[in-house]
């Protein structure tokens, strides 16, 4: 049984009506639906997190914070939870959203970990403080960063990792070559088609995010991993135009 199975998950309806499309927000109504739509929007997702945390675990270590930067629901940090076993380590979960450190609340309390763990309510774009990390999780978060303030973010999260520790970065990106820009995304439609998702439901959600979500290249996102100060960097997960990378300092 999963993290997210563990407990109740309402189903994404958020883009199903003909209302006006406004900028996108995780709001109350995206937060409570949020399980479910990232499930369906986002490919596999699952493999993704099992991924992230086994690599947590290779770099988790005893007297440590691990972060999860844009927890969301908790689902991260739960899976880490369990996954890091004996590992003597804090759990911190941050993210700029209320309503979704109220879900992850719930959802960890529900759950029951046996880190201690706690959720801190902060703008990366100006509030990141990290500390003494041995692990920090960046998934789909970075994405909706303000570019101007990208470099010092991860900048920020570098000077927070110990060393030998690691930062892993998921993200959706984009392609320069136009070619294979424009038939990732036609994929990534259909795999959106698959989970249920409607024309209508796509095309309102791509509306909102257009100015909220500026994926950079996959040579971008290195780049801004190696200027920081990592000194190892390597993709651990491909699929289309959504990346995993690991940078290890």
């Amino acid at each position: 049984m999963t993290e997210r199975s563990a407990v109740a998950v309402l189903v994404d309806k958020v883009f199903e009506t003909e209302r006006k499309v406004s900028d996108f927000s995780f709001n109350a109504e995206v937060a409570a639906v949020f399980d479910d739509m990232v499930s369906r929007s986002v490919p596999y997702y699952d493999e993704m997190q099992r991924m992230t945390v086994e690599l947590v675990r290779d770099f988790a270590c005893d007297d440590s914070n691990i972060y999860d930067v844009g927890c969301s629901t908790g689902t991260t940090l739960a899976l880490i939870d369990r996954q890091i076993g004996e590992v003597a380590a804090t759990l911190v979960g941050i993210d700029n959203s209320r309503e979704m450190l109220k879900q992850a609340g719930e959802k960890l309390a529900q759950l029951g970990l046996q880190h201690p763990y706690e959720l801190q309510c902060a703008d990366i774009h100006r509030d990141l403080a990290i500390k003494n990390a041995s692990v920090v999780t960046l998934l789909l978060t970075l994405q909706f960063a303000r570019p101007l303030y990208r470099e010092r973010i991860i900048r920020r999260l570098f000077e927070g990792v110990r060393p030998n520790g690691c930062l892993l970065l998921i993200e959706k990106i984009t392609s320069e070559d136009t070619l294979f820009n424009r038939l990732f995304i036609d994929h990534y439609y259909d795999f959106k088609r698959r989970n249920g998702y409607s024309d209508m439901e796509i095309a309102k959600k791509r509306e909102a995010l257009e100015n909220v979500l500026i994926p950079y290249r996959l040579e971008e996102n290195i780049e801004l991993l190696k200027n920081a100060g990592f000194r190892h960097v390597e993709v651990f997960f491909r699929w289309y135009n959504f990346c995993g990378l690991i940078a290890a300092r």
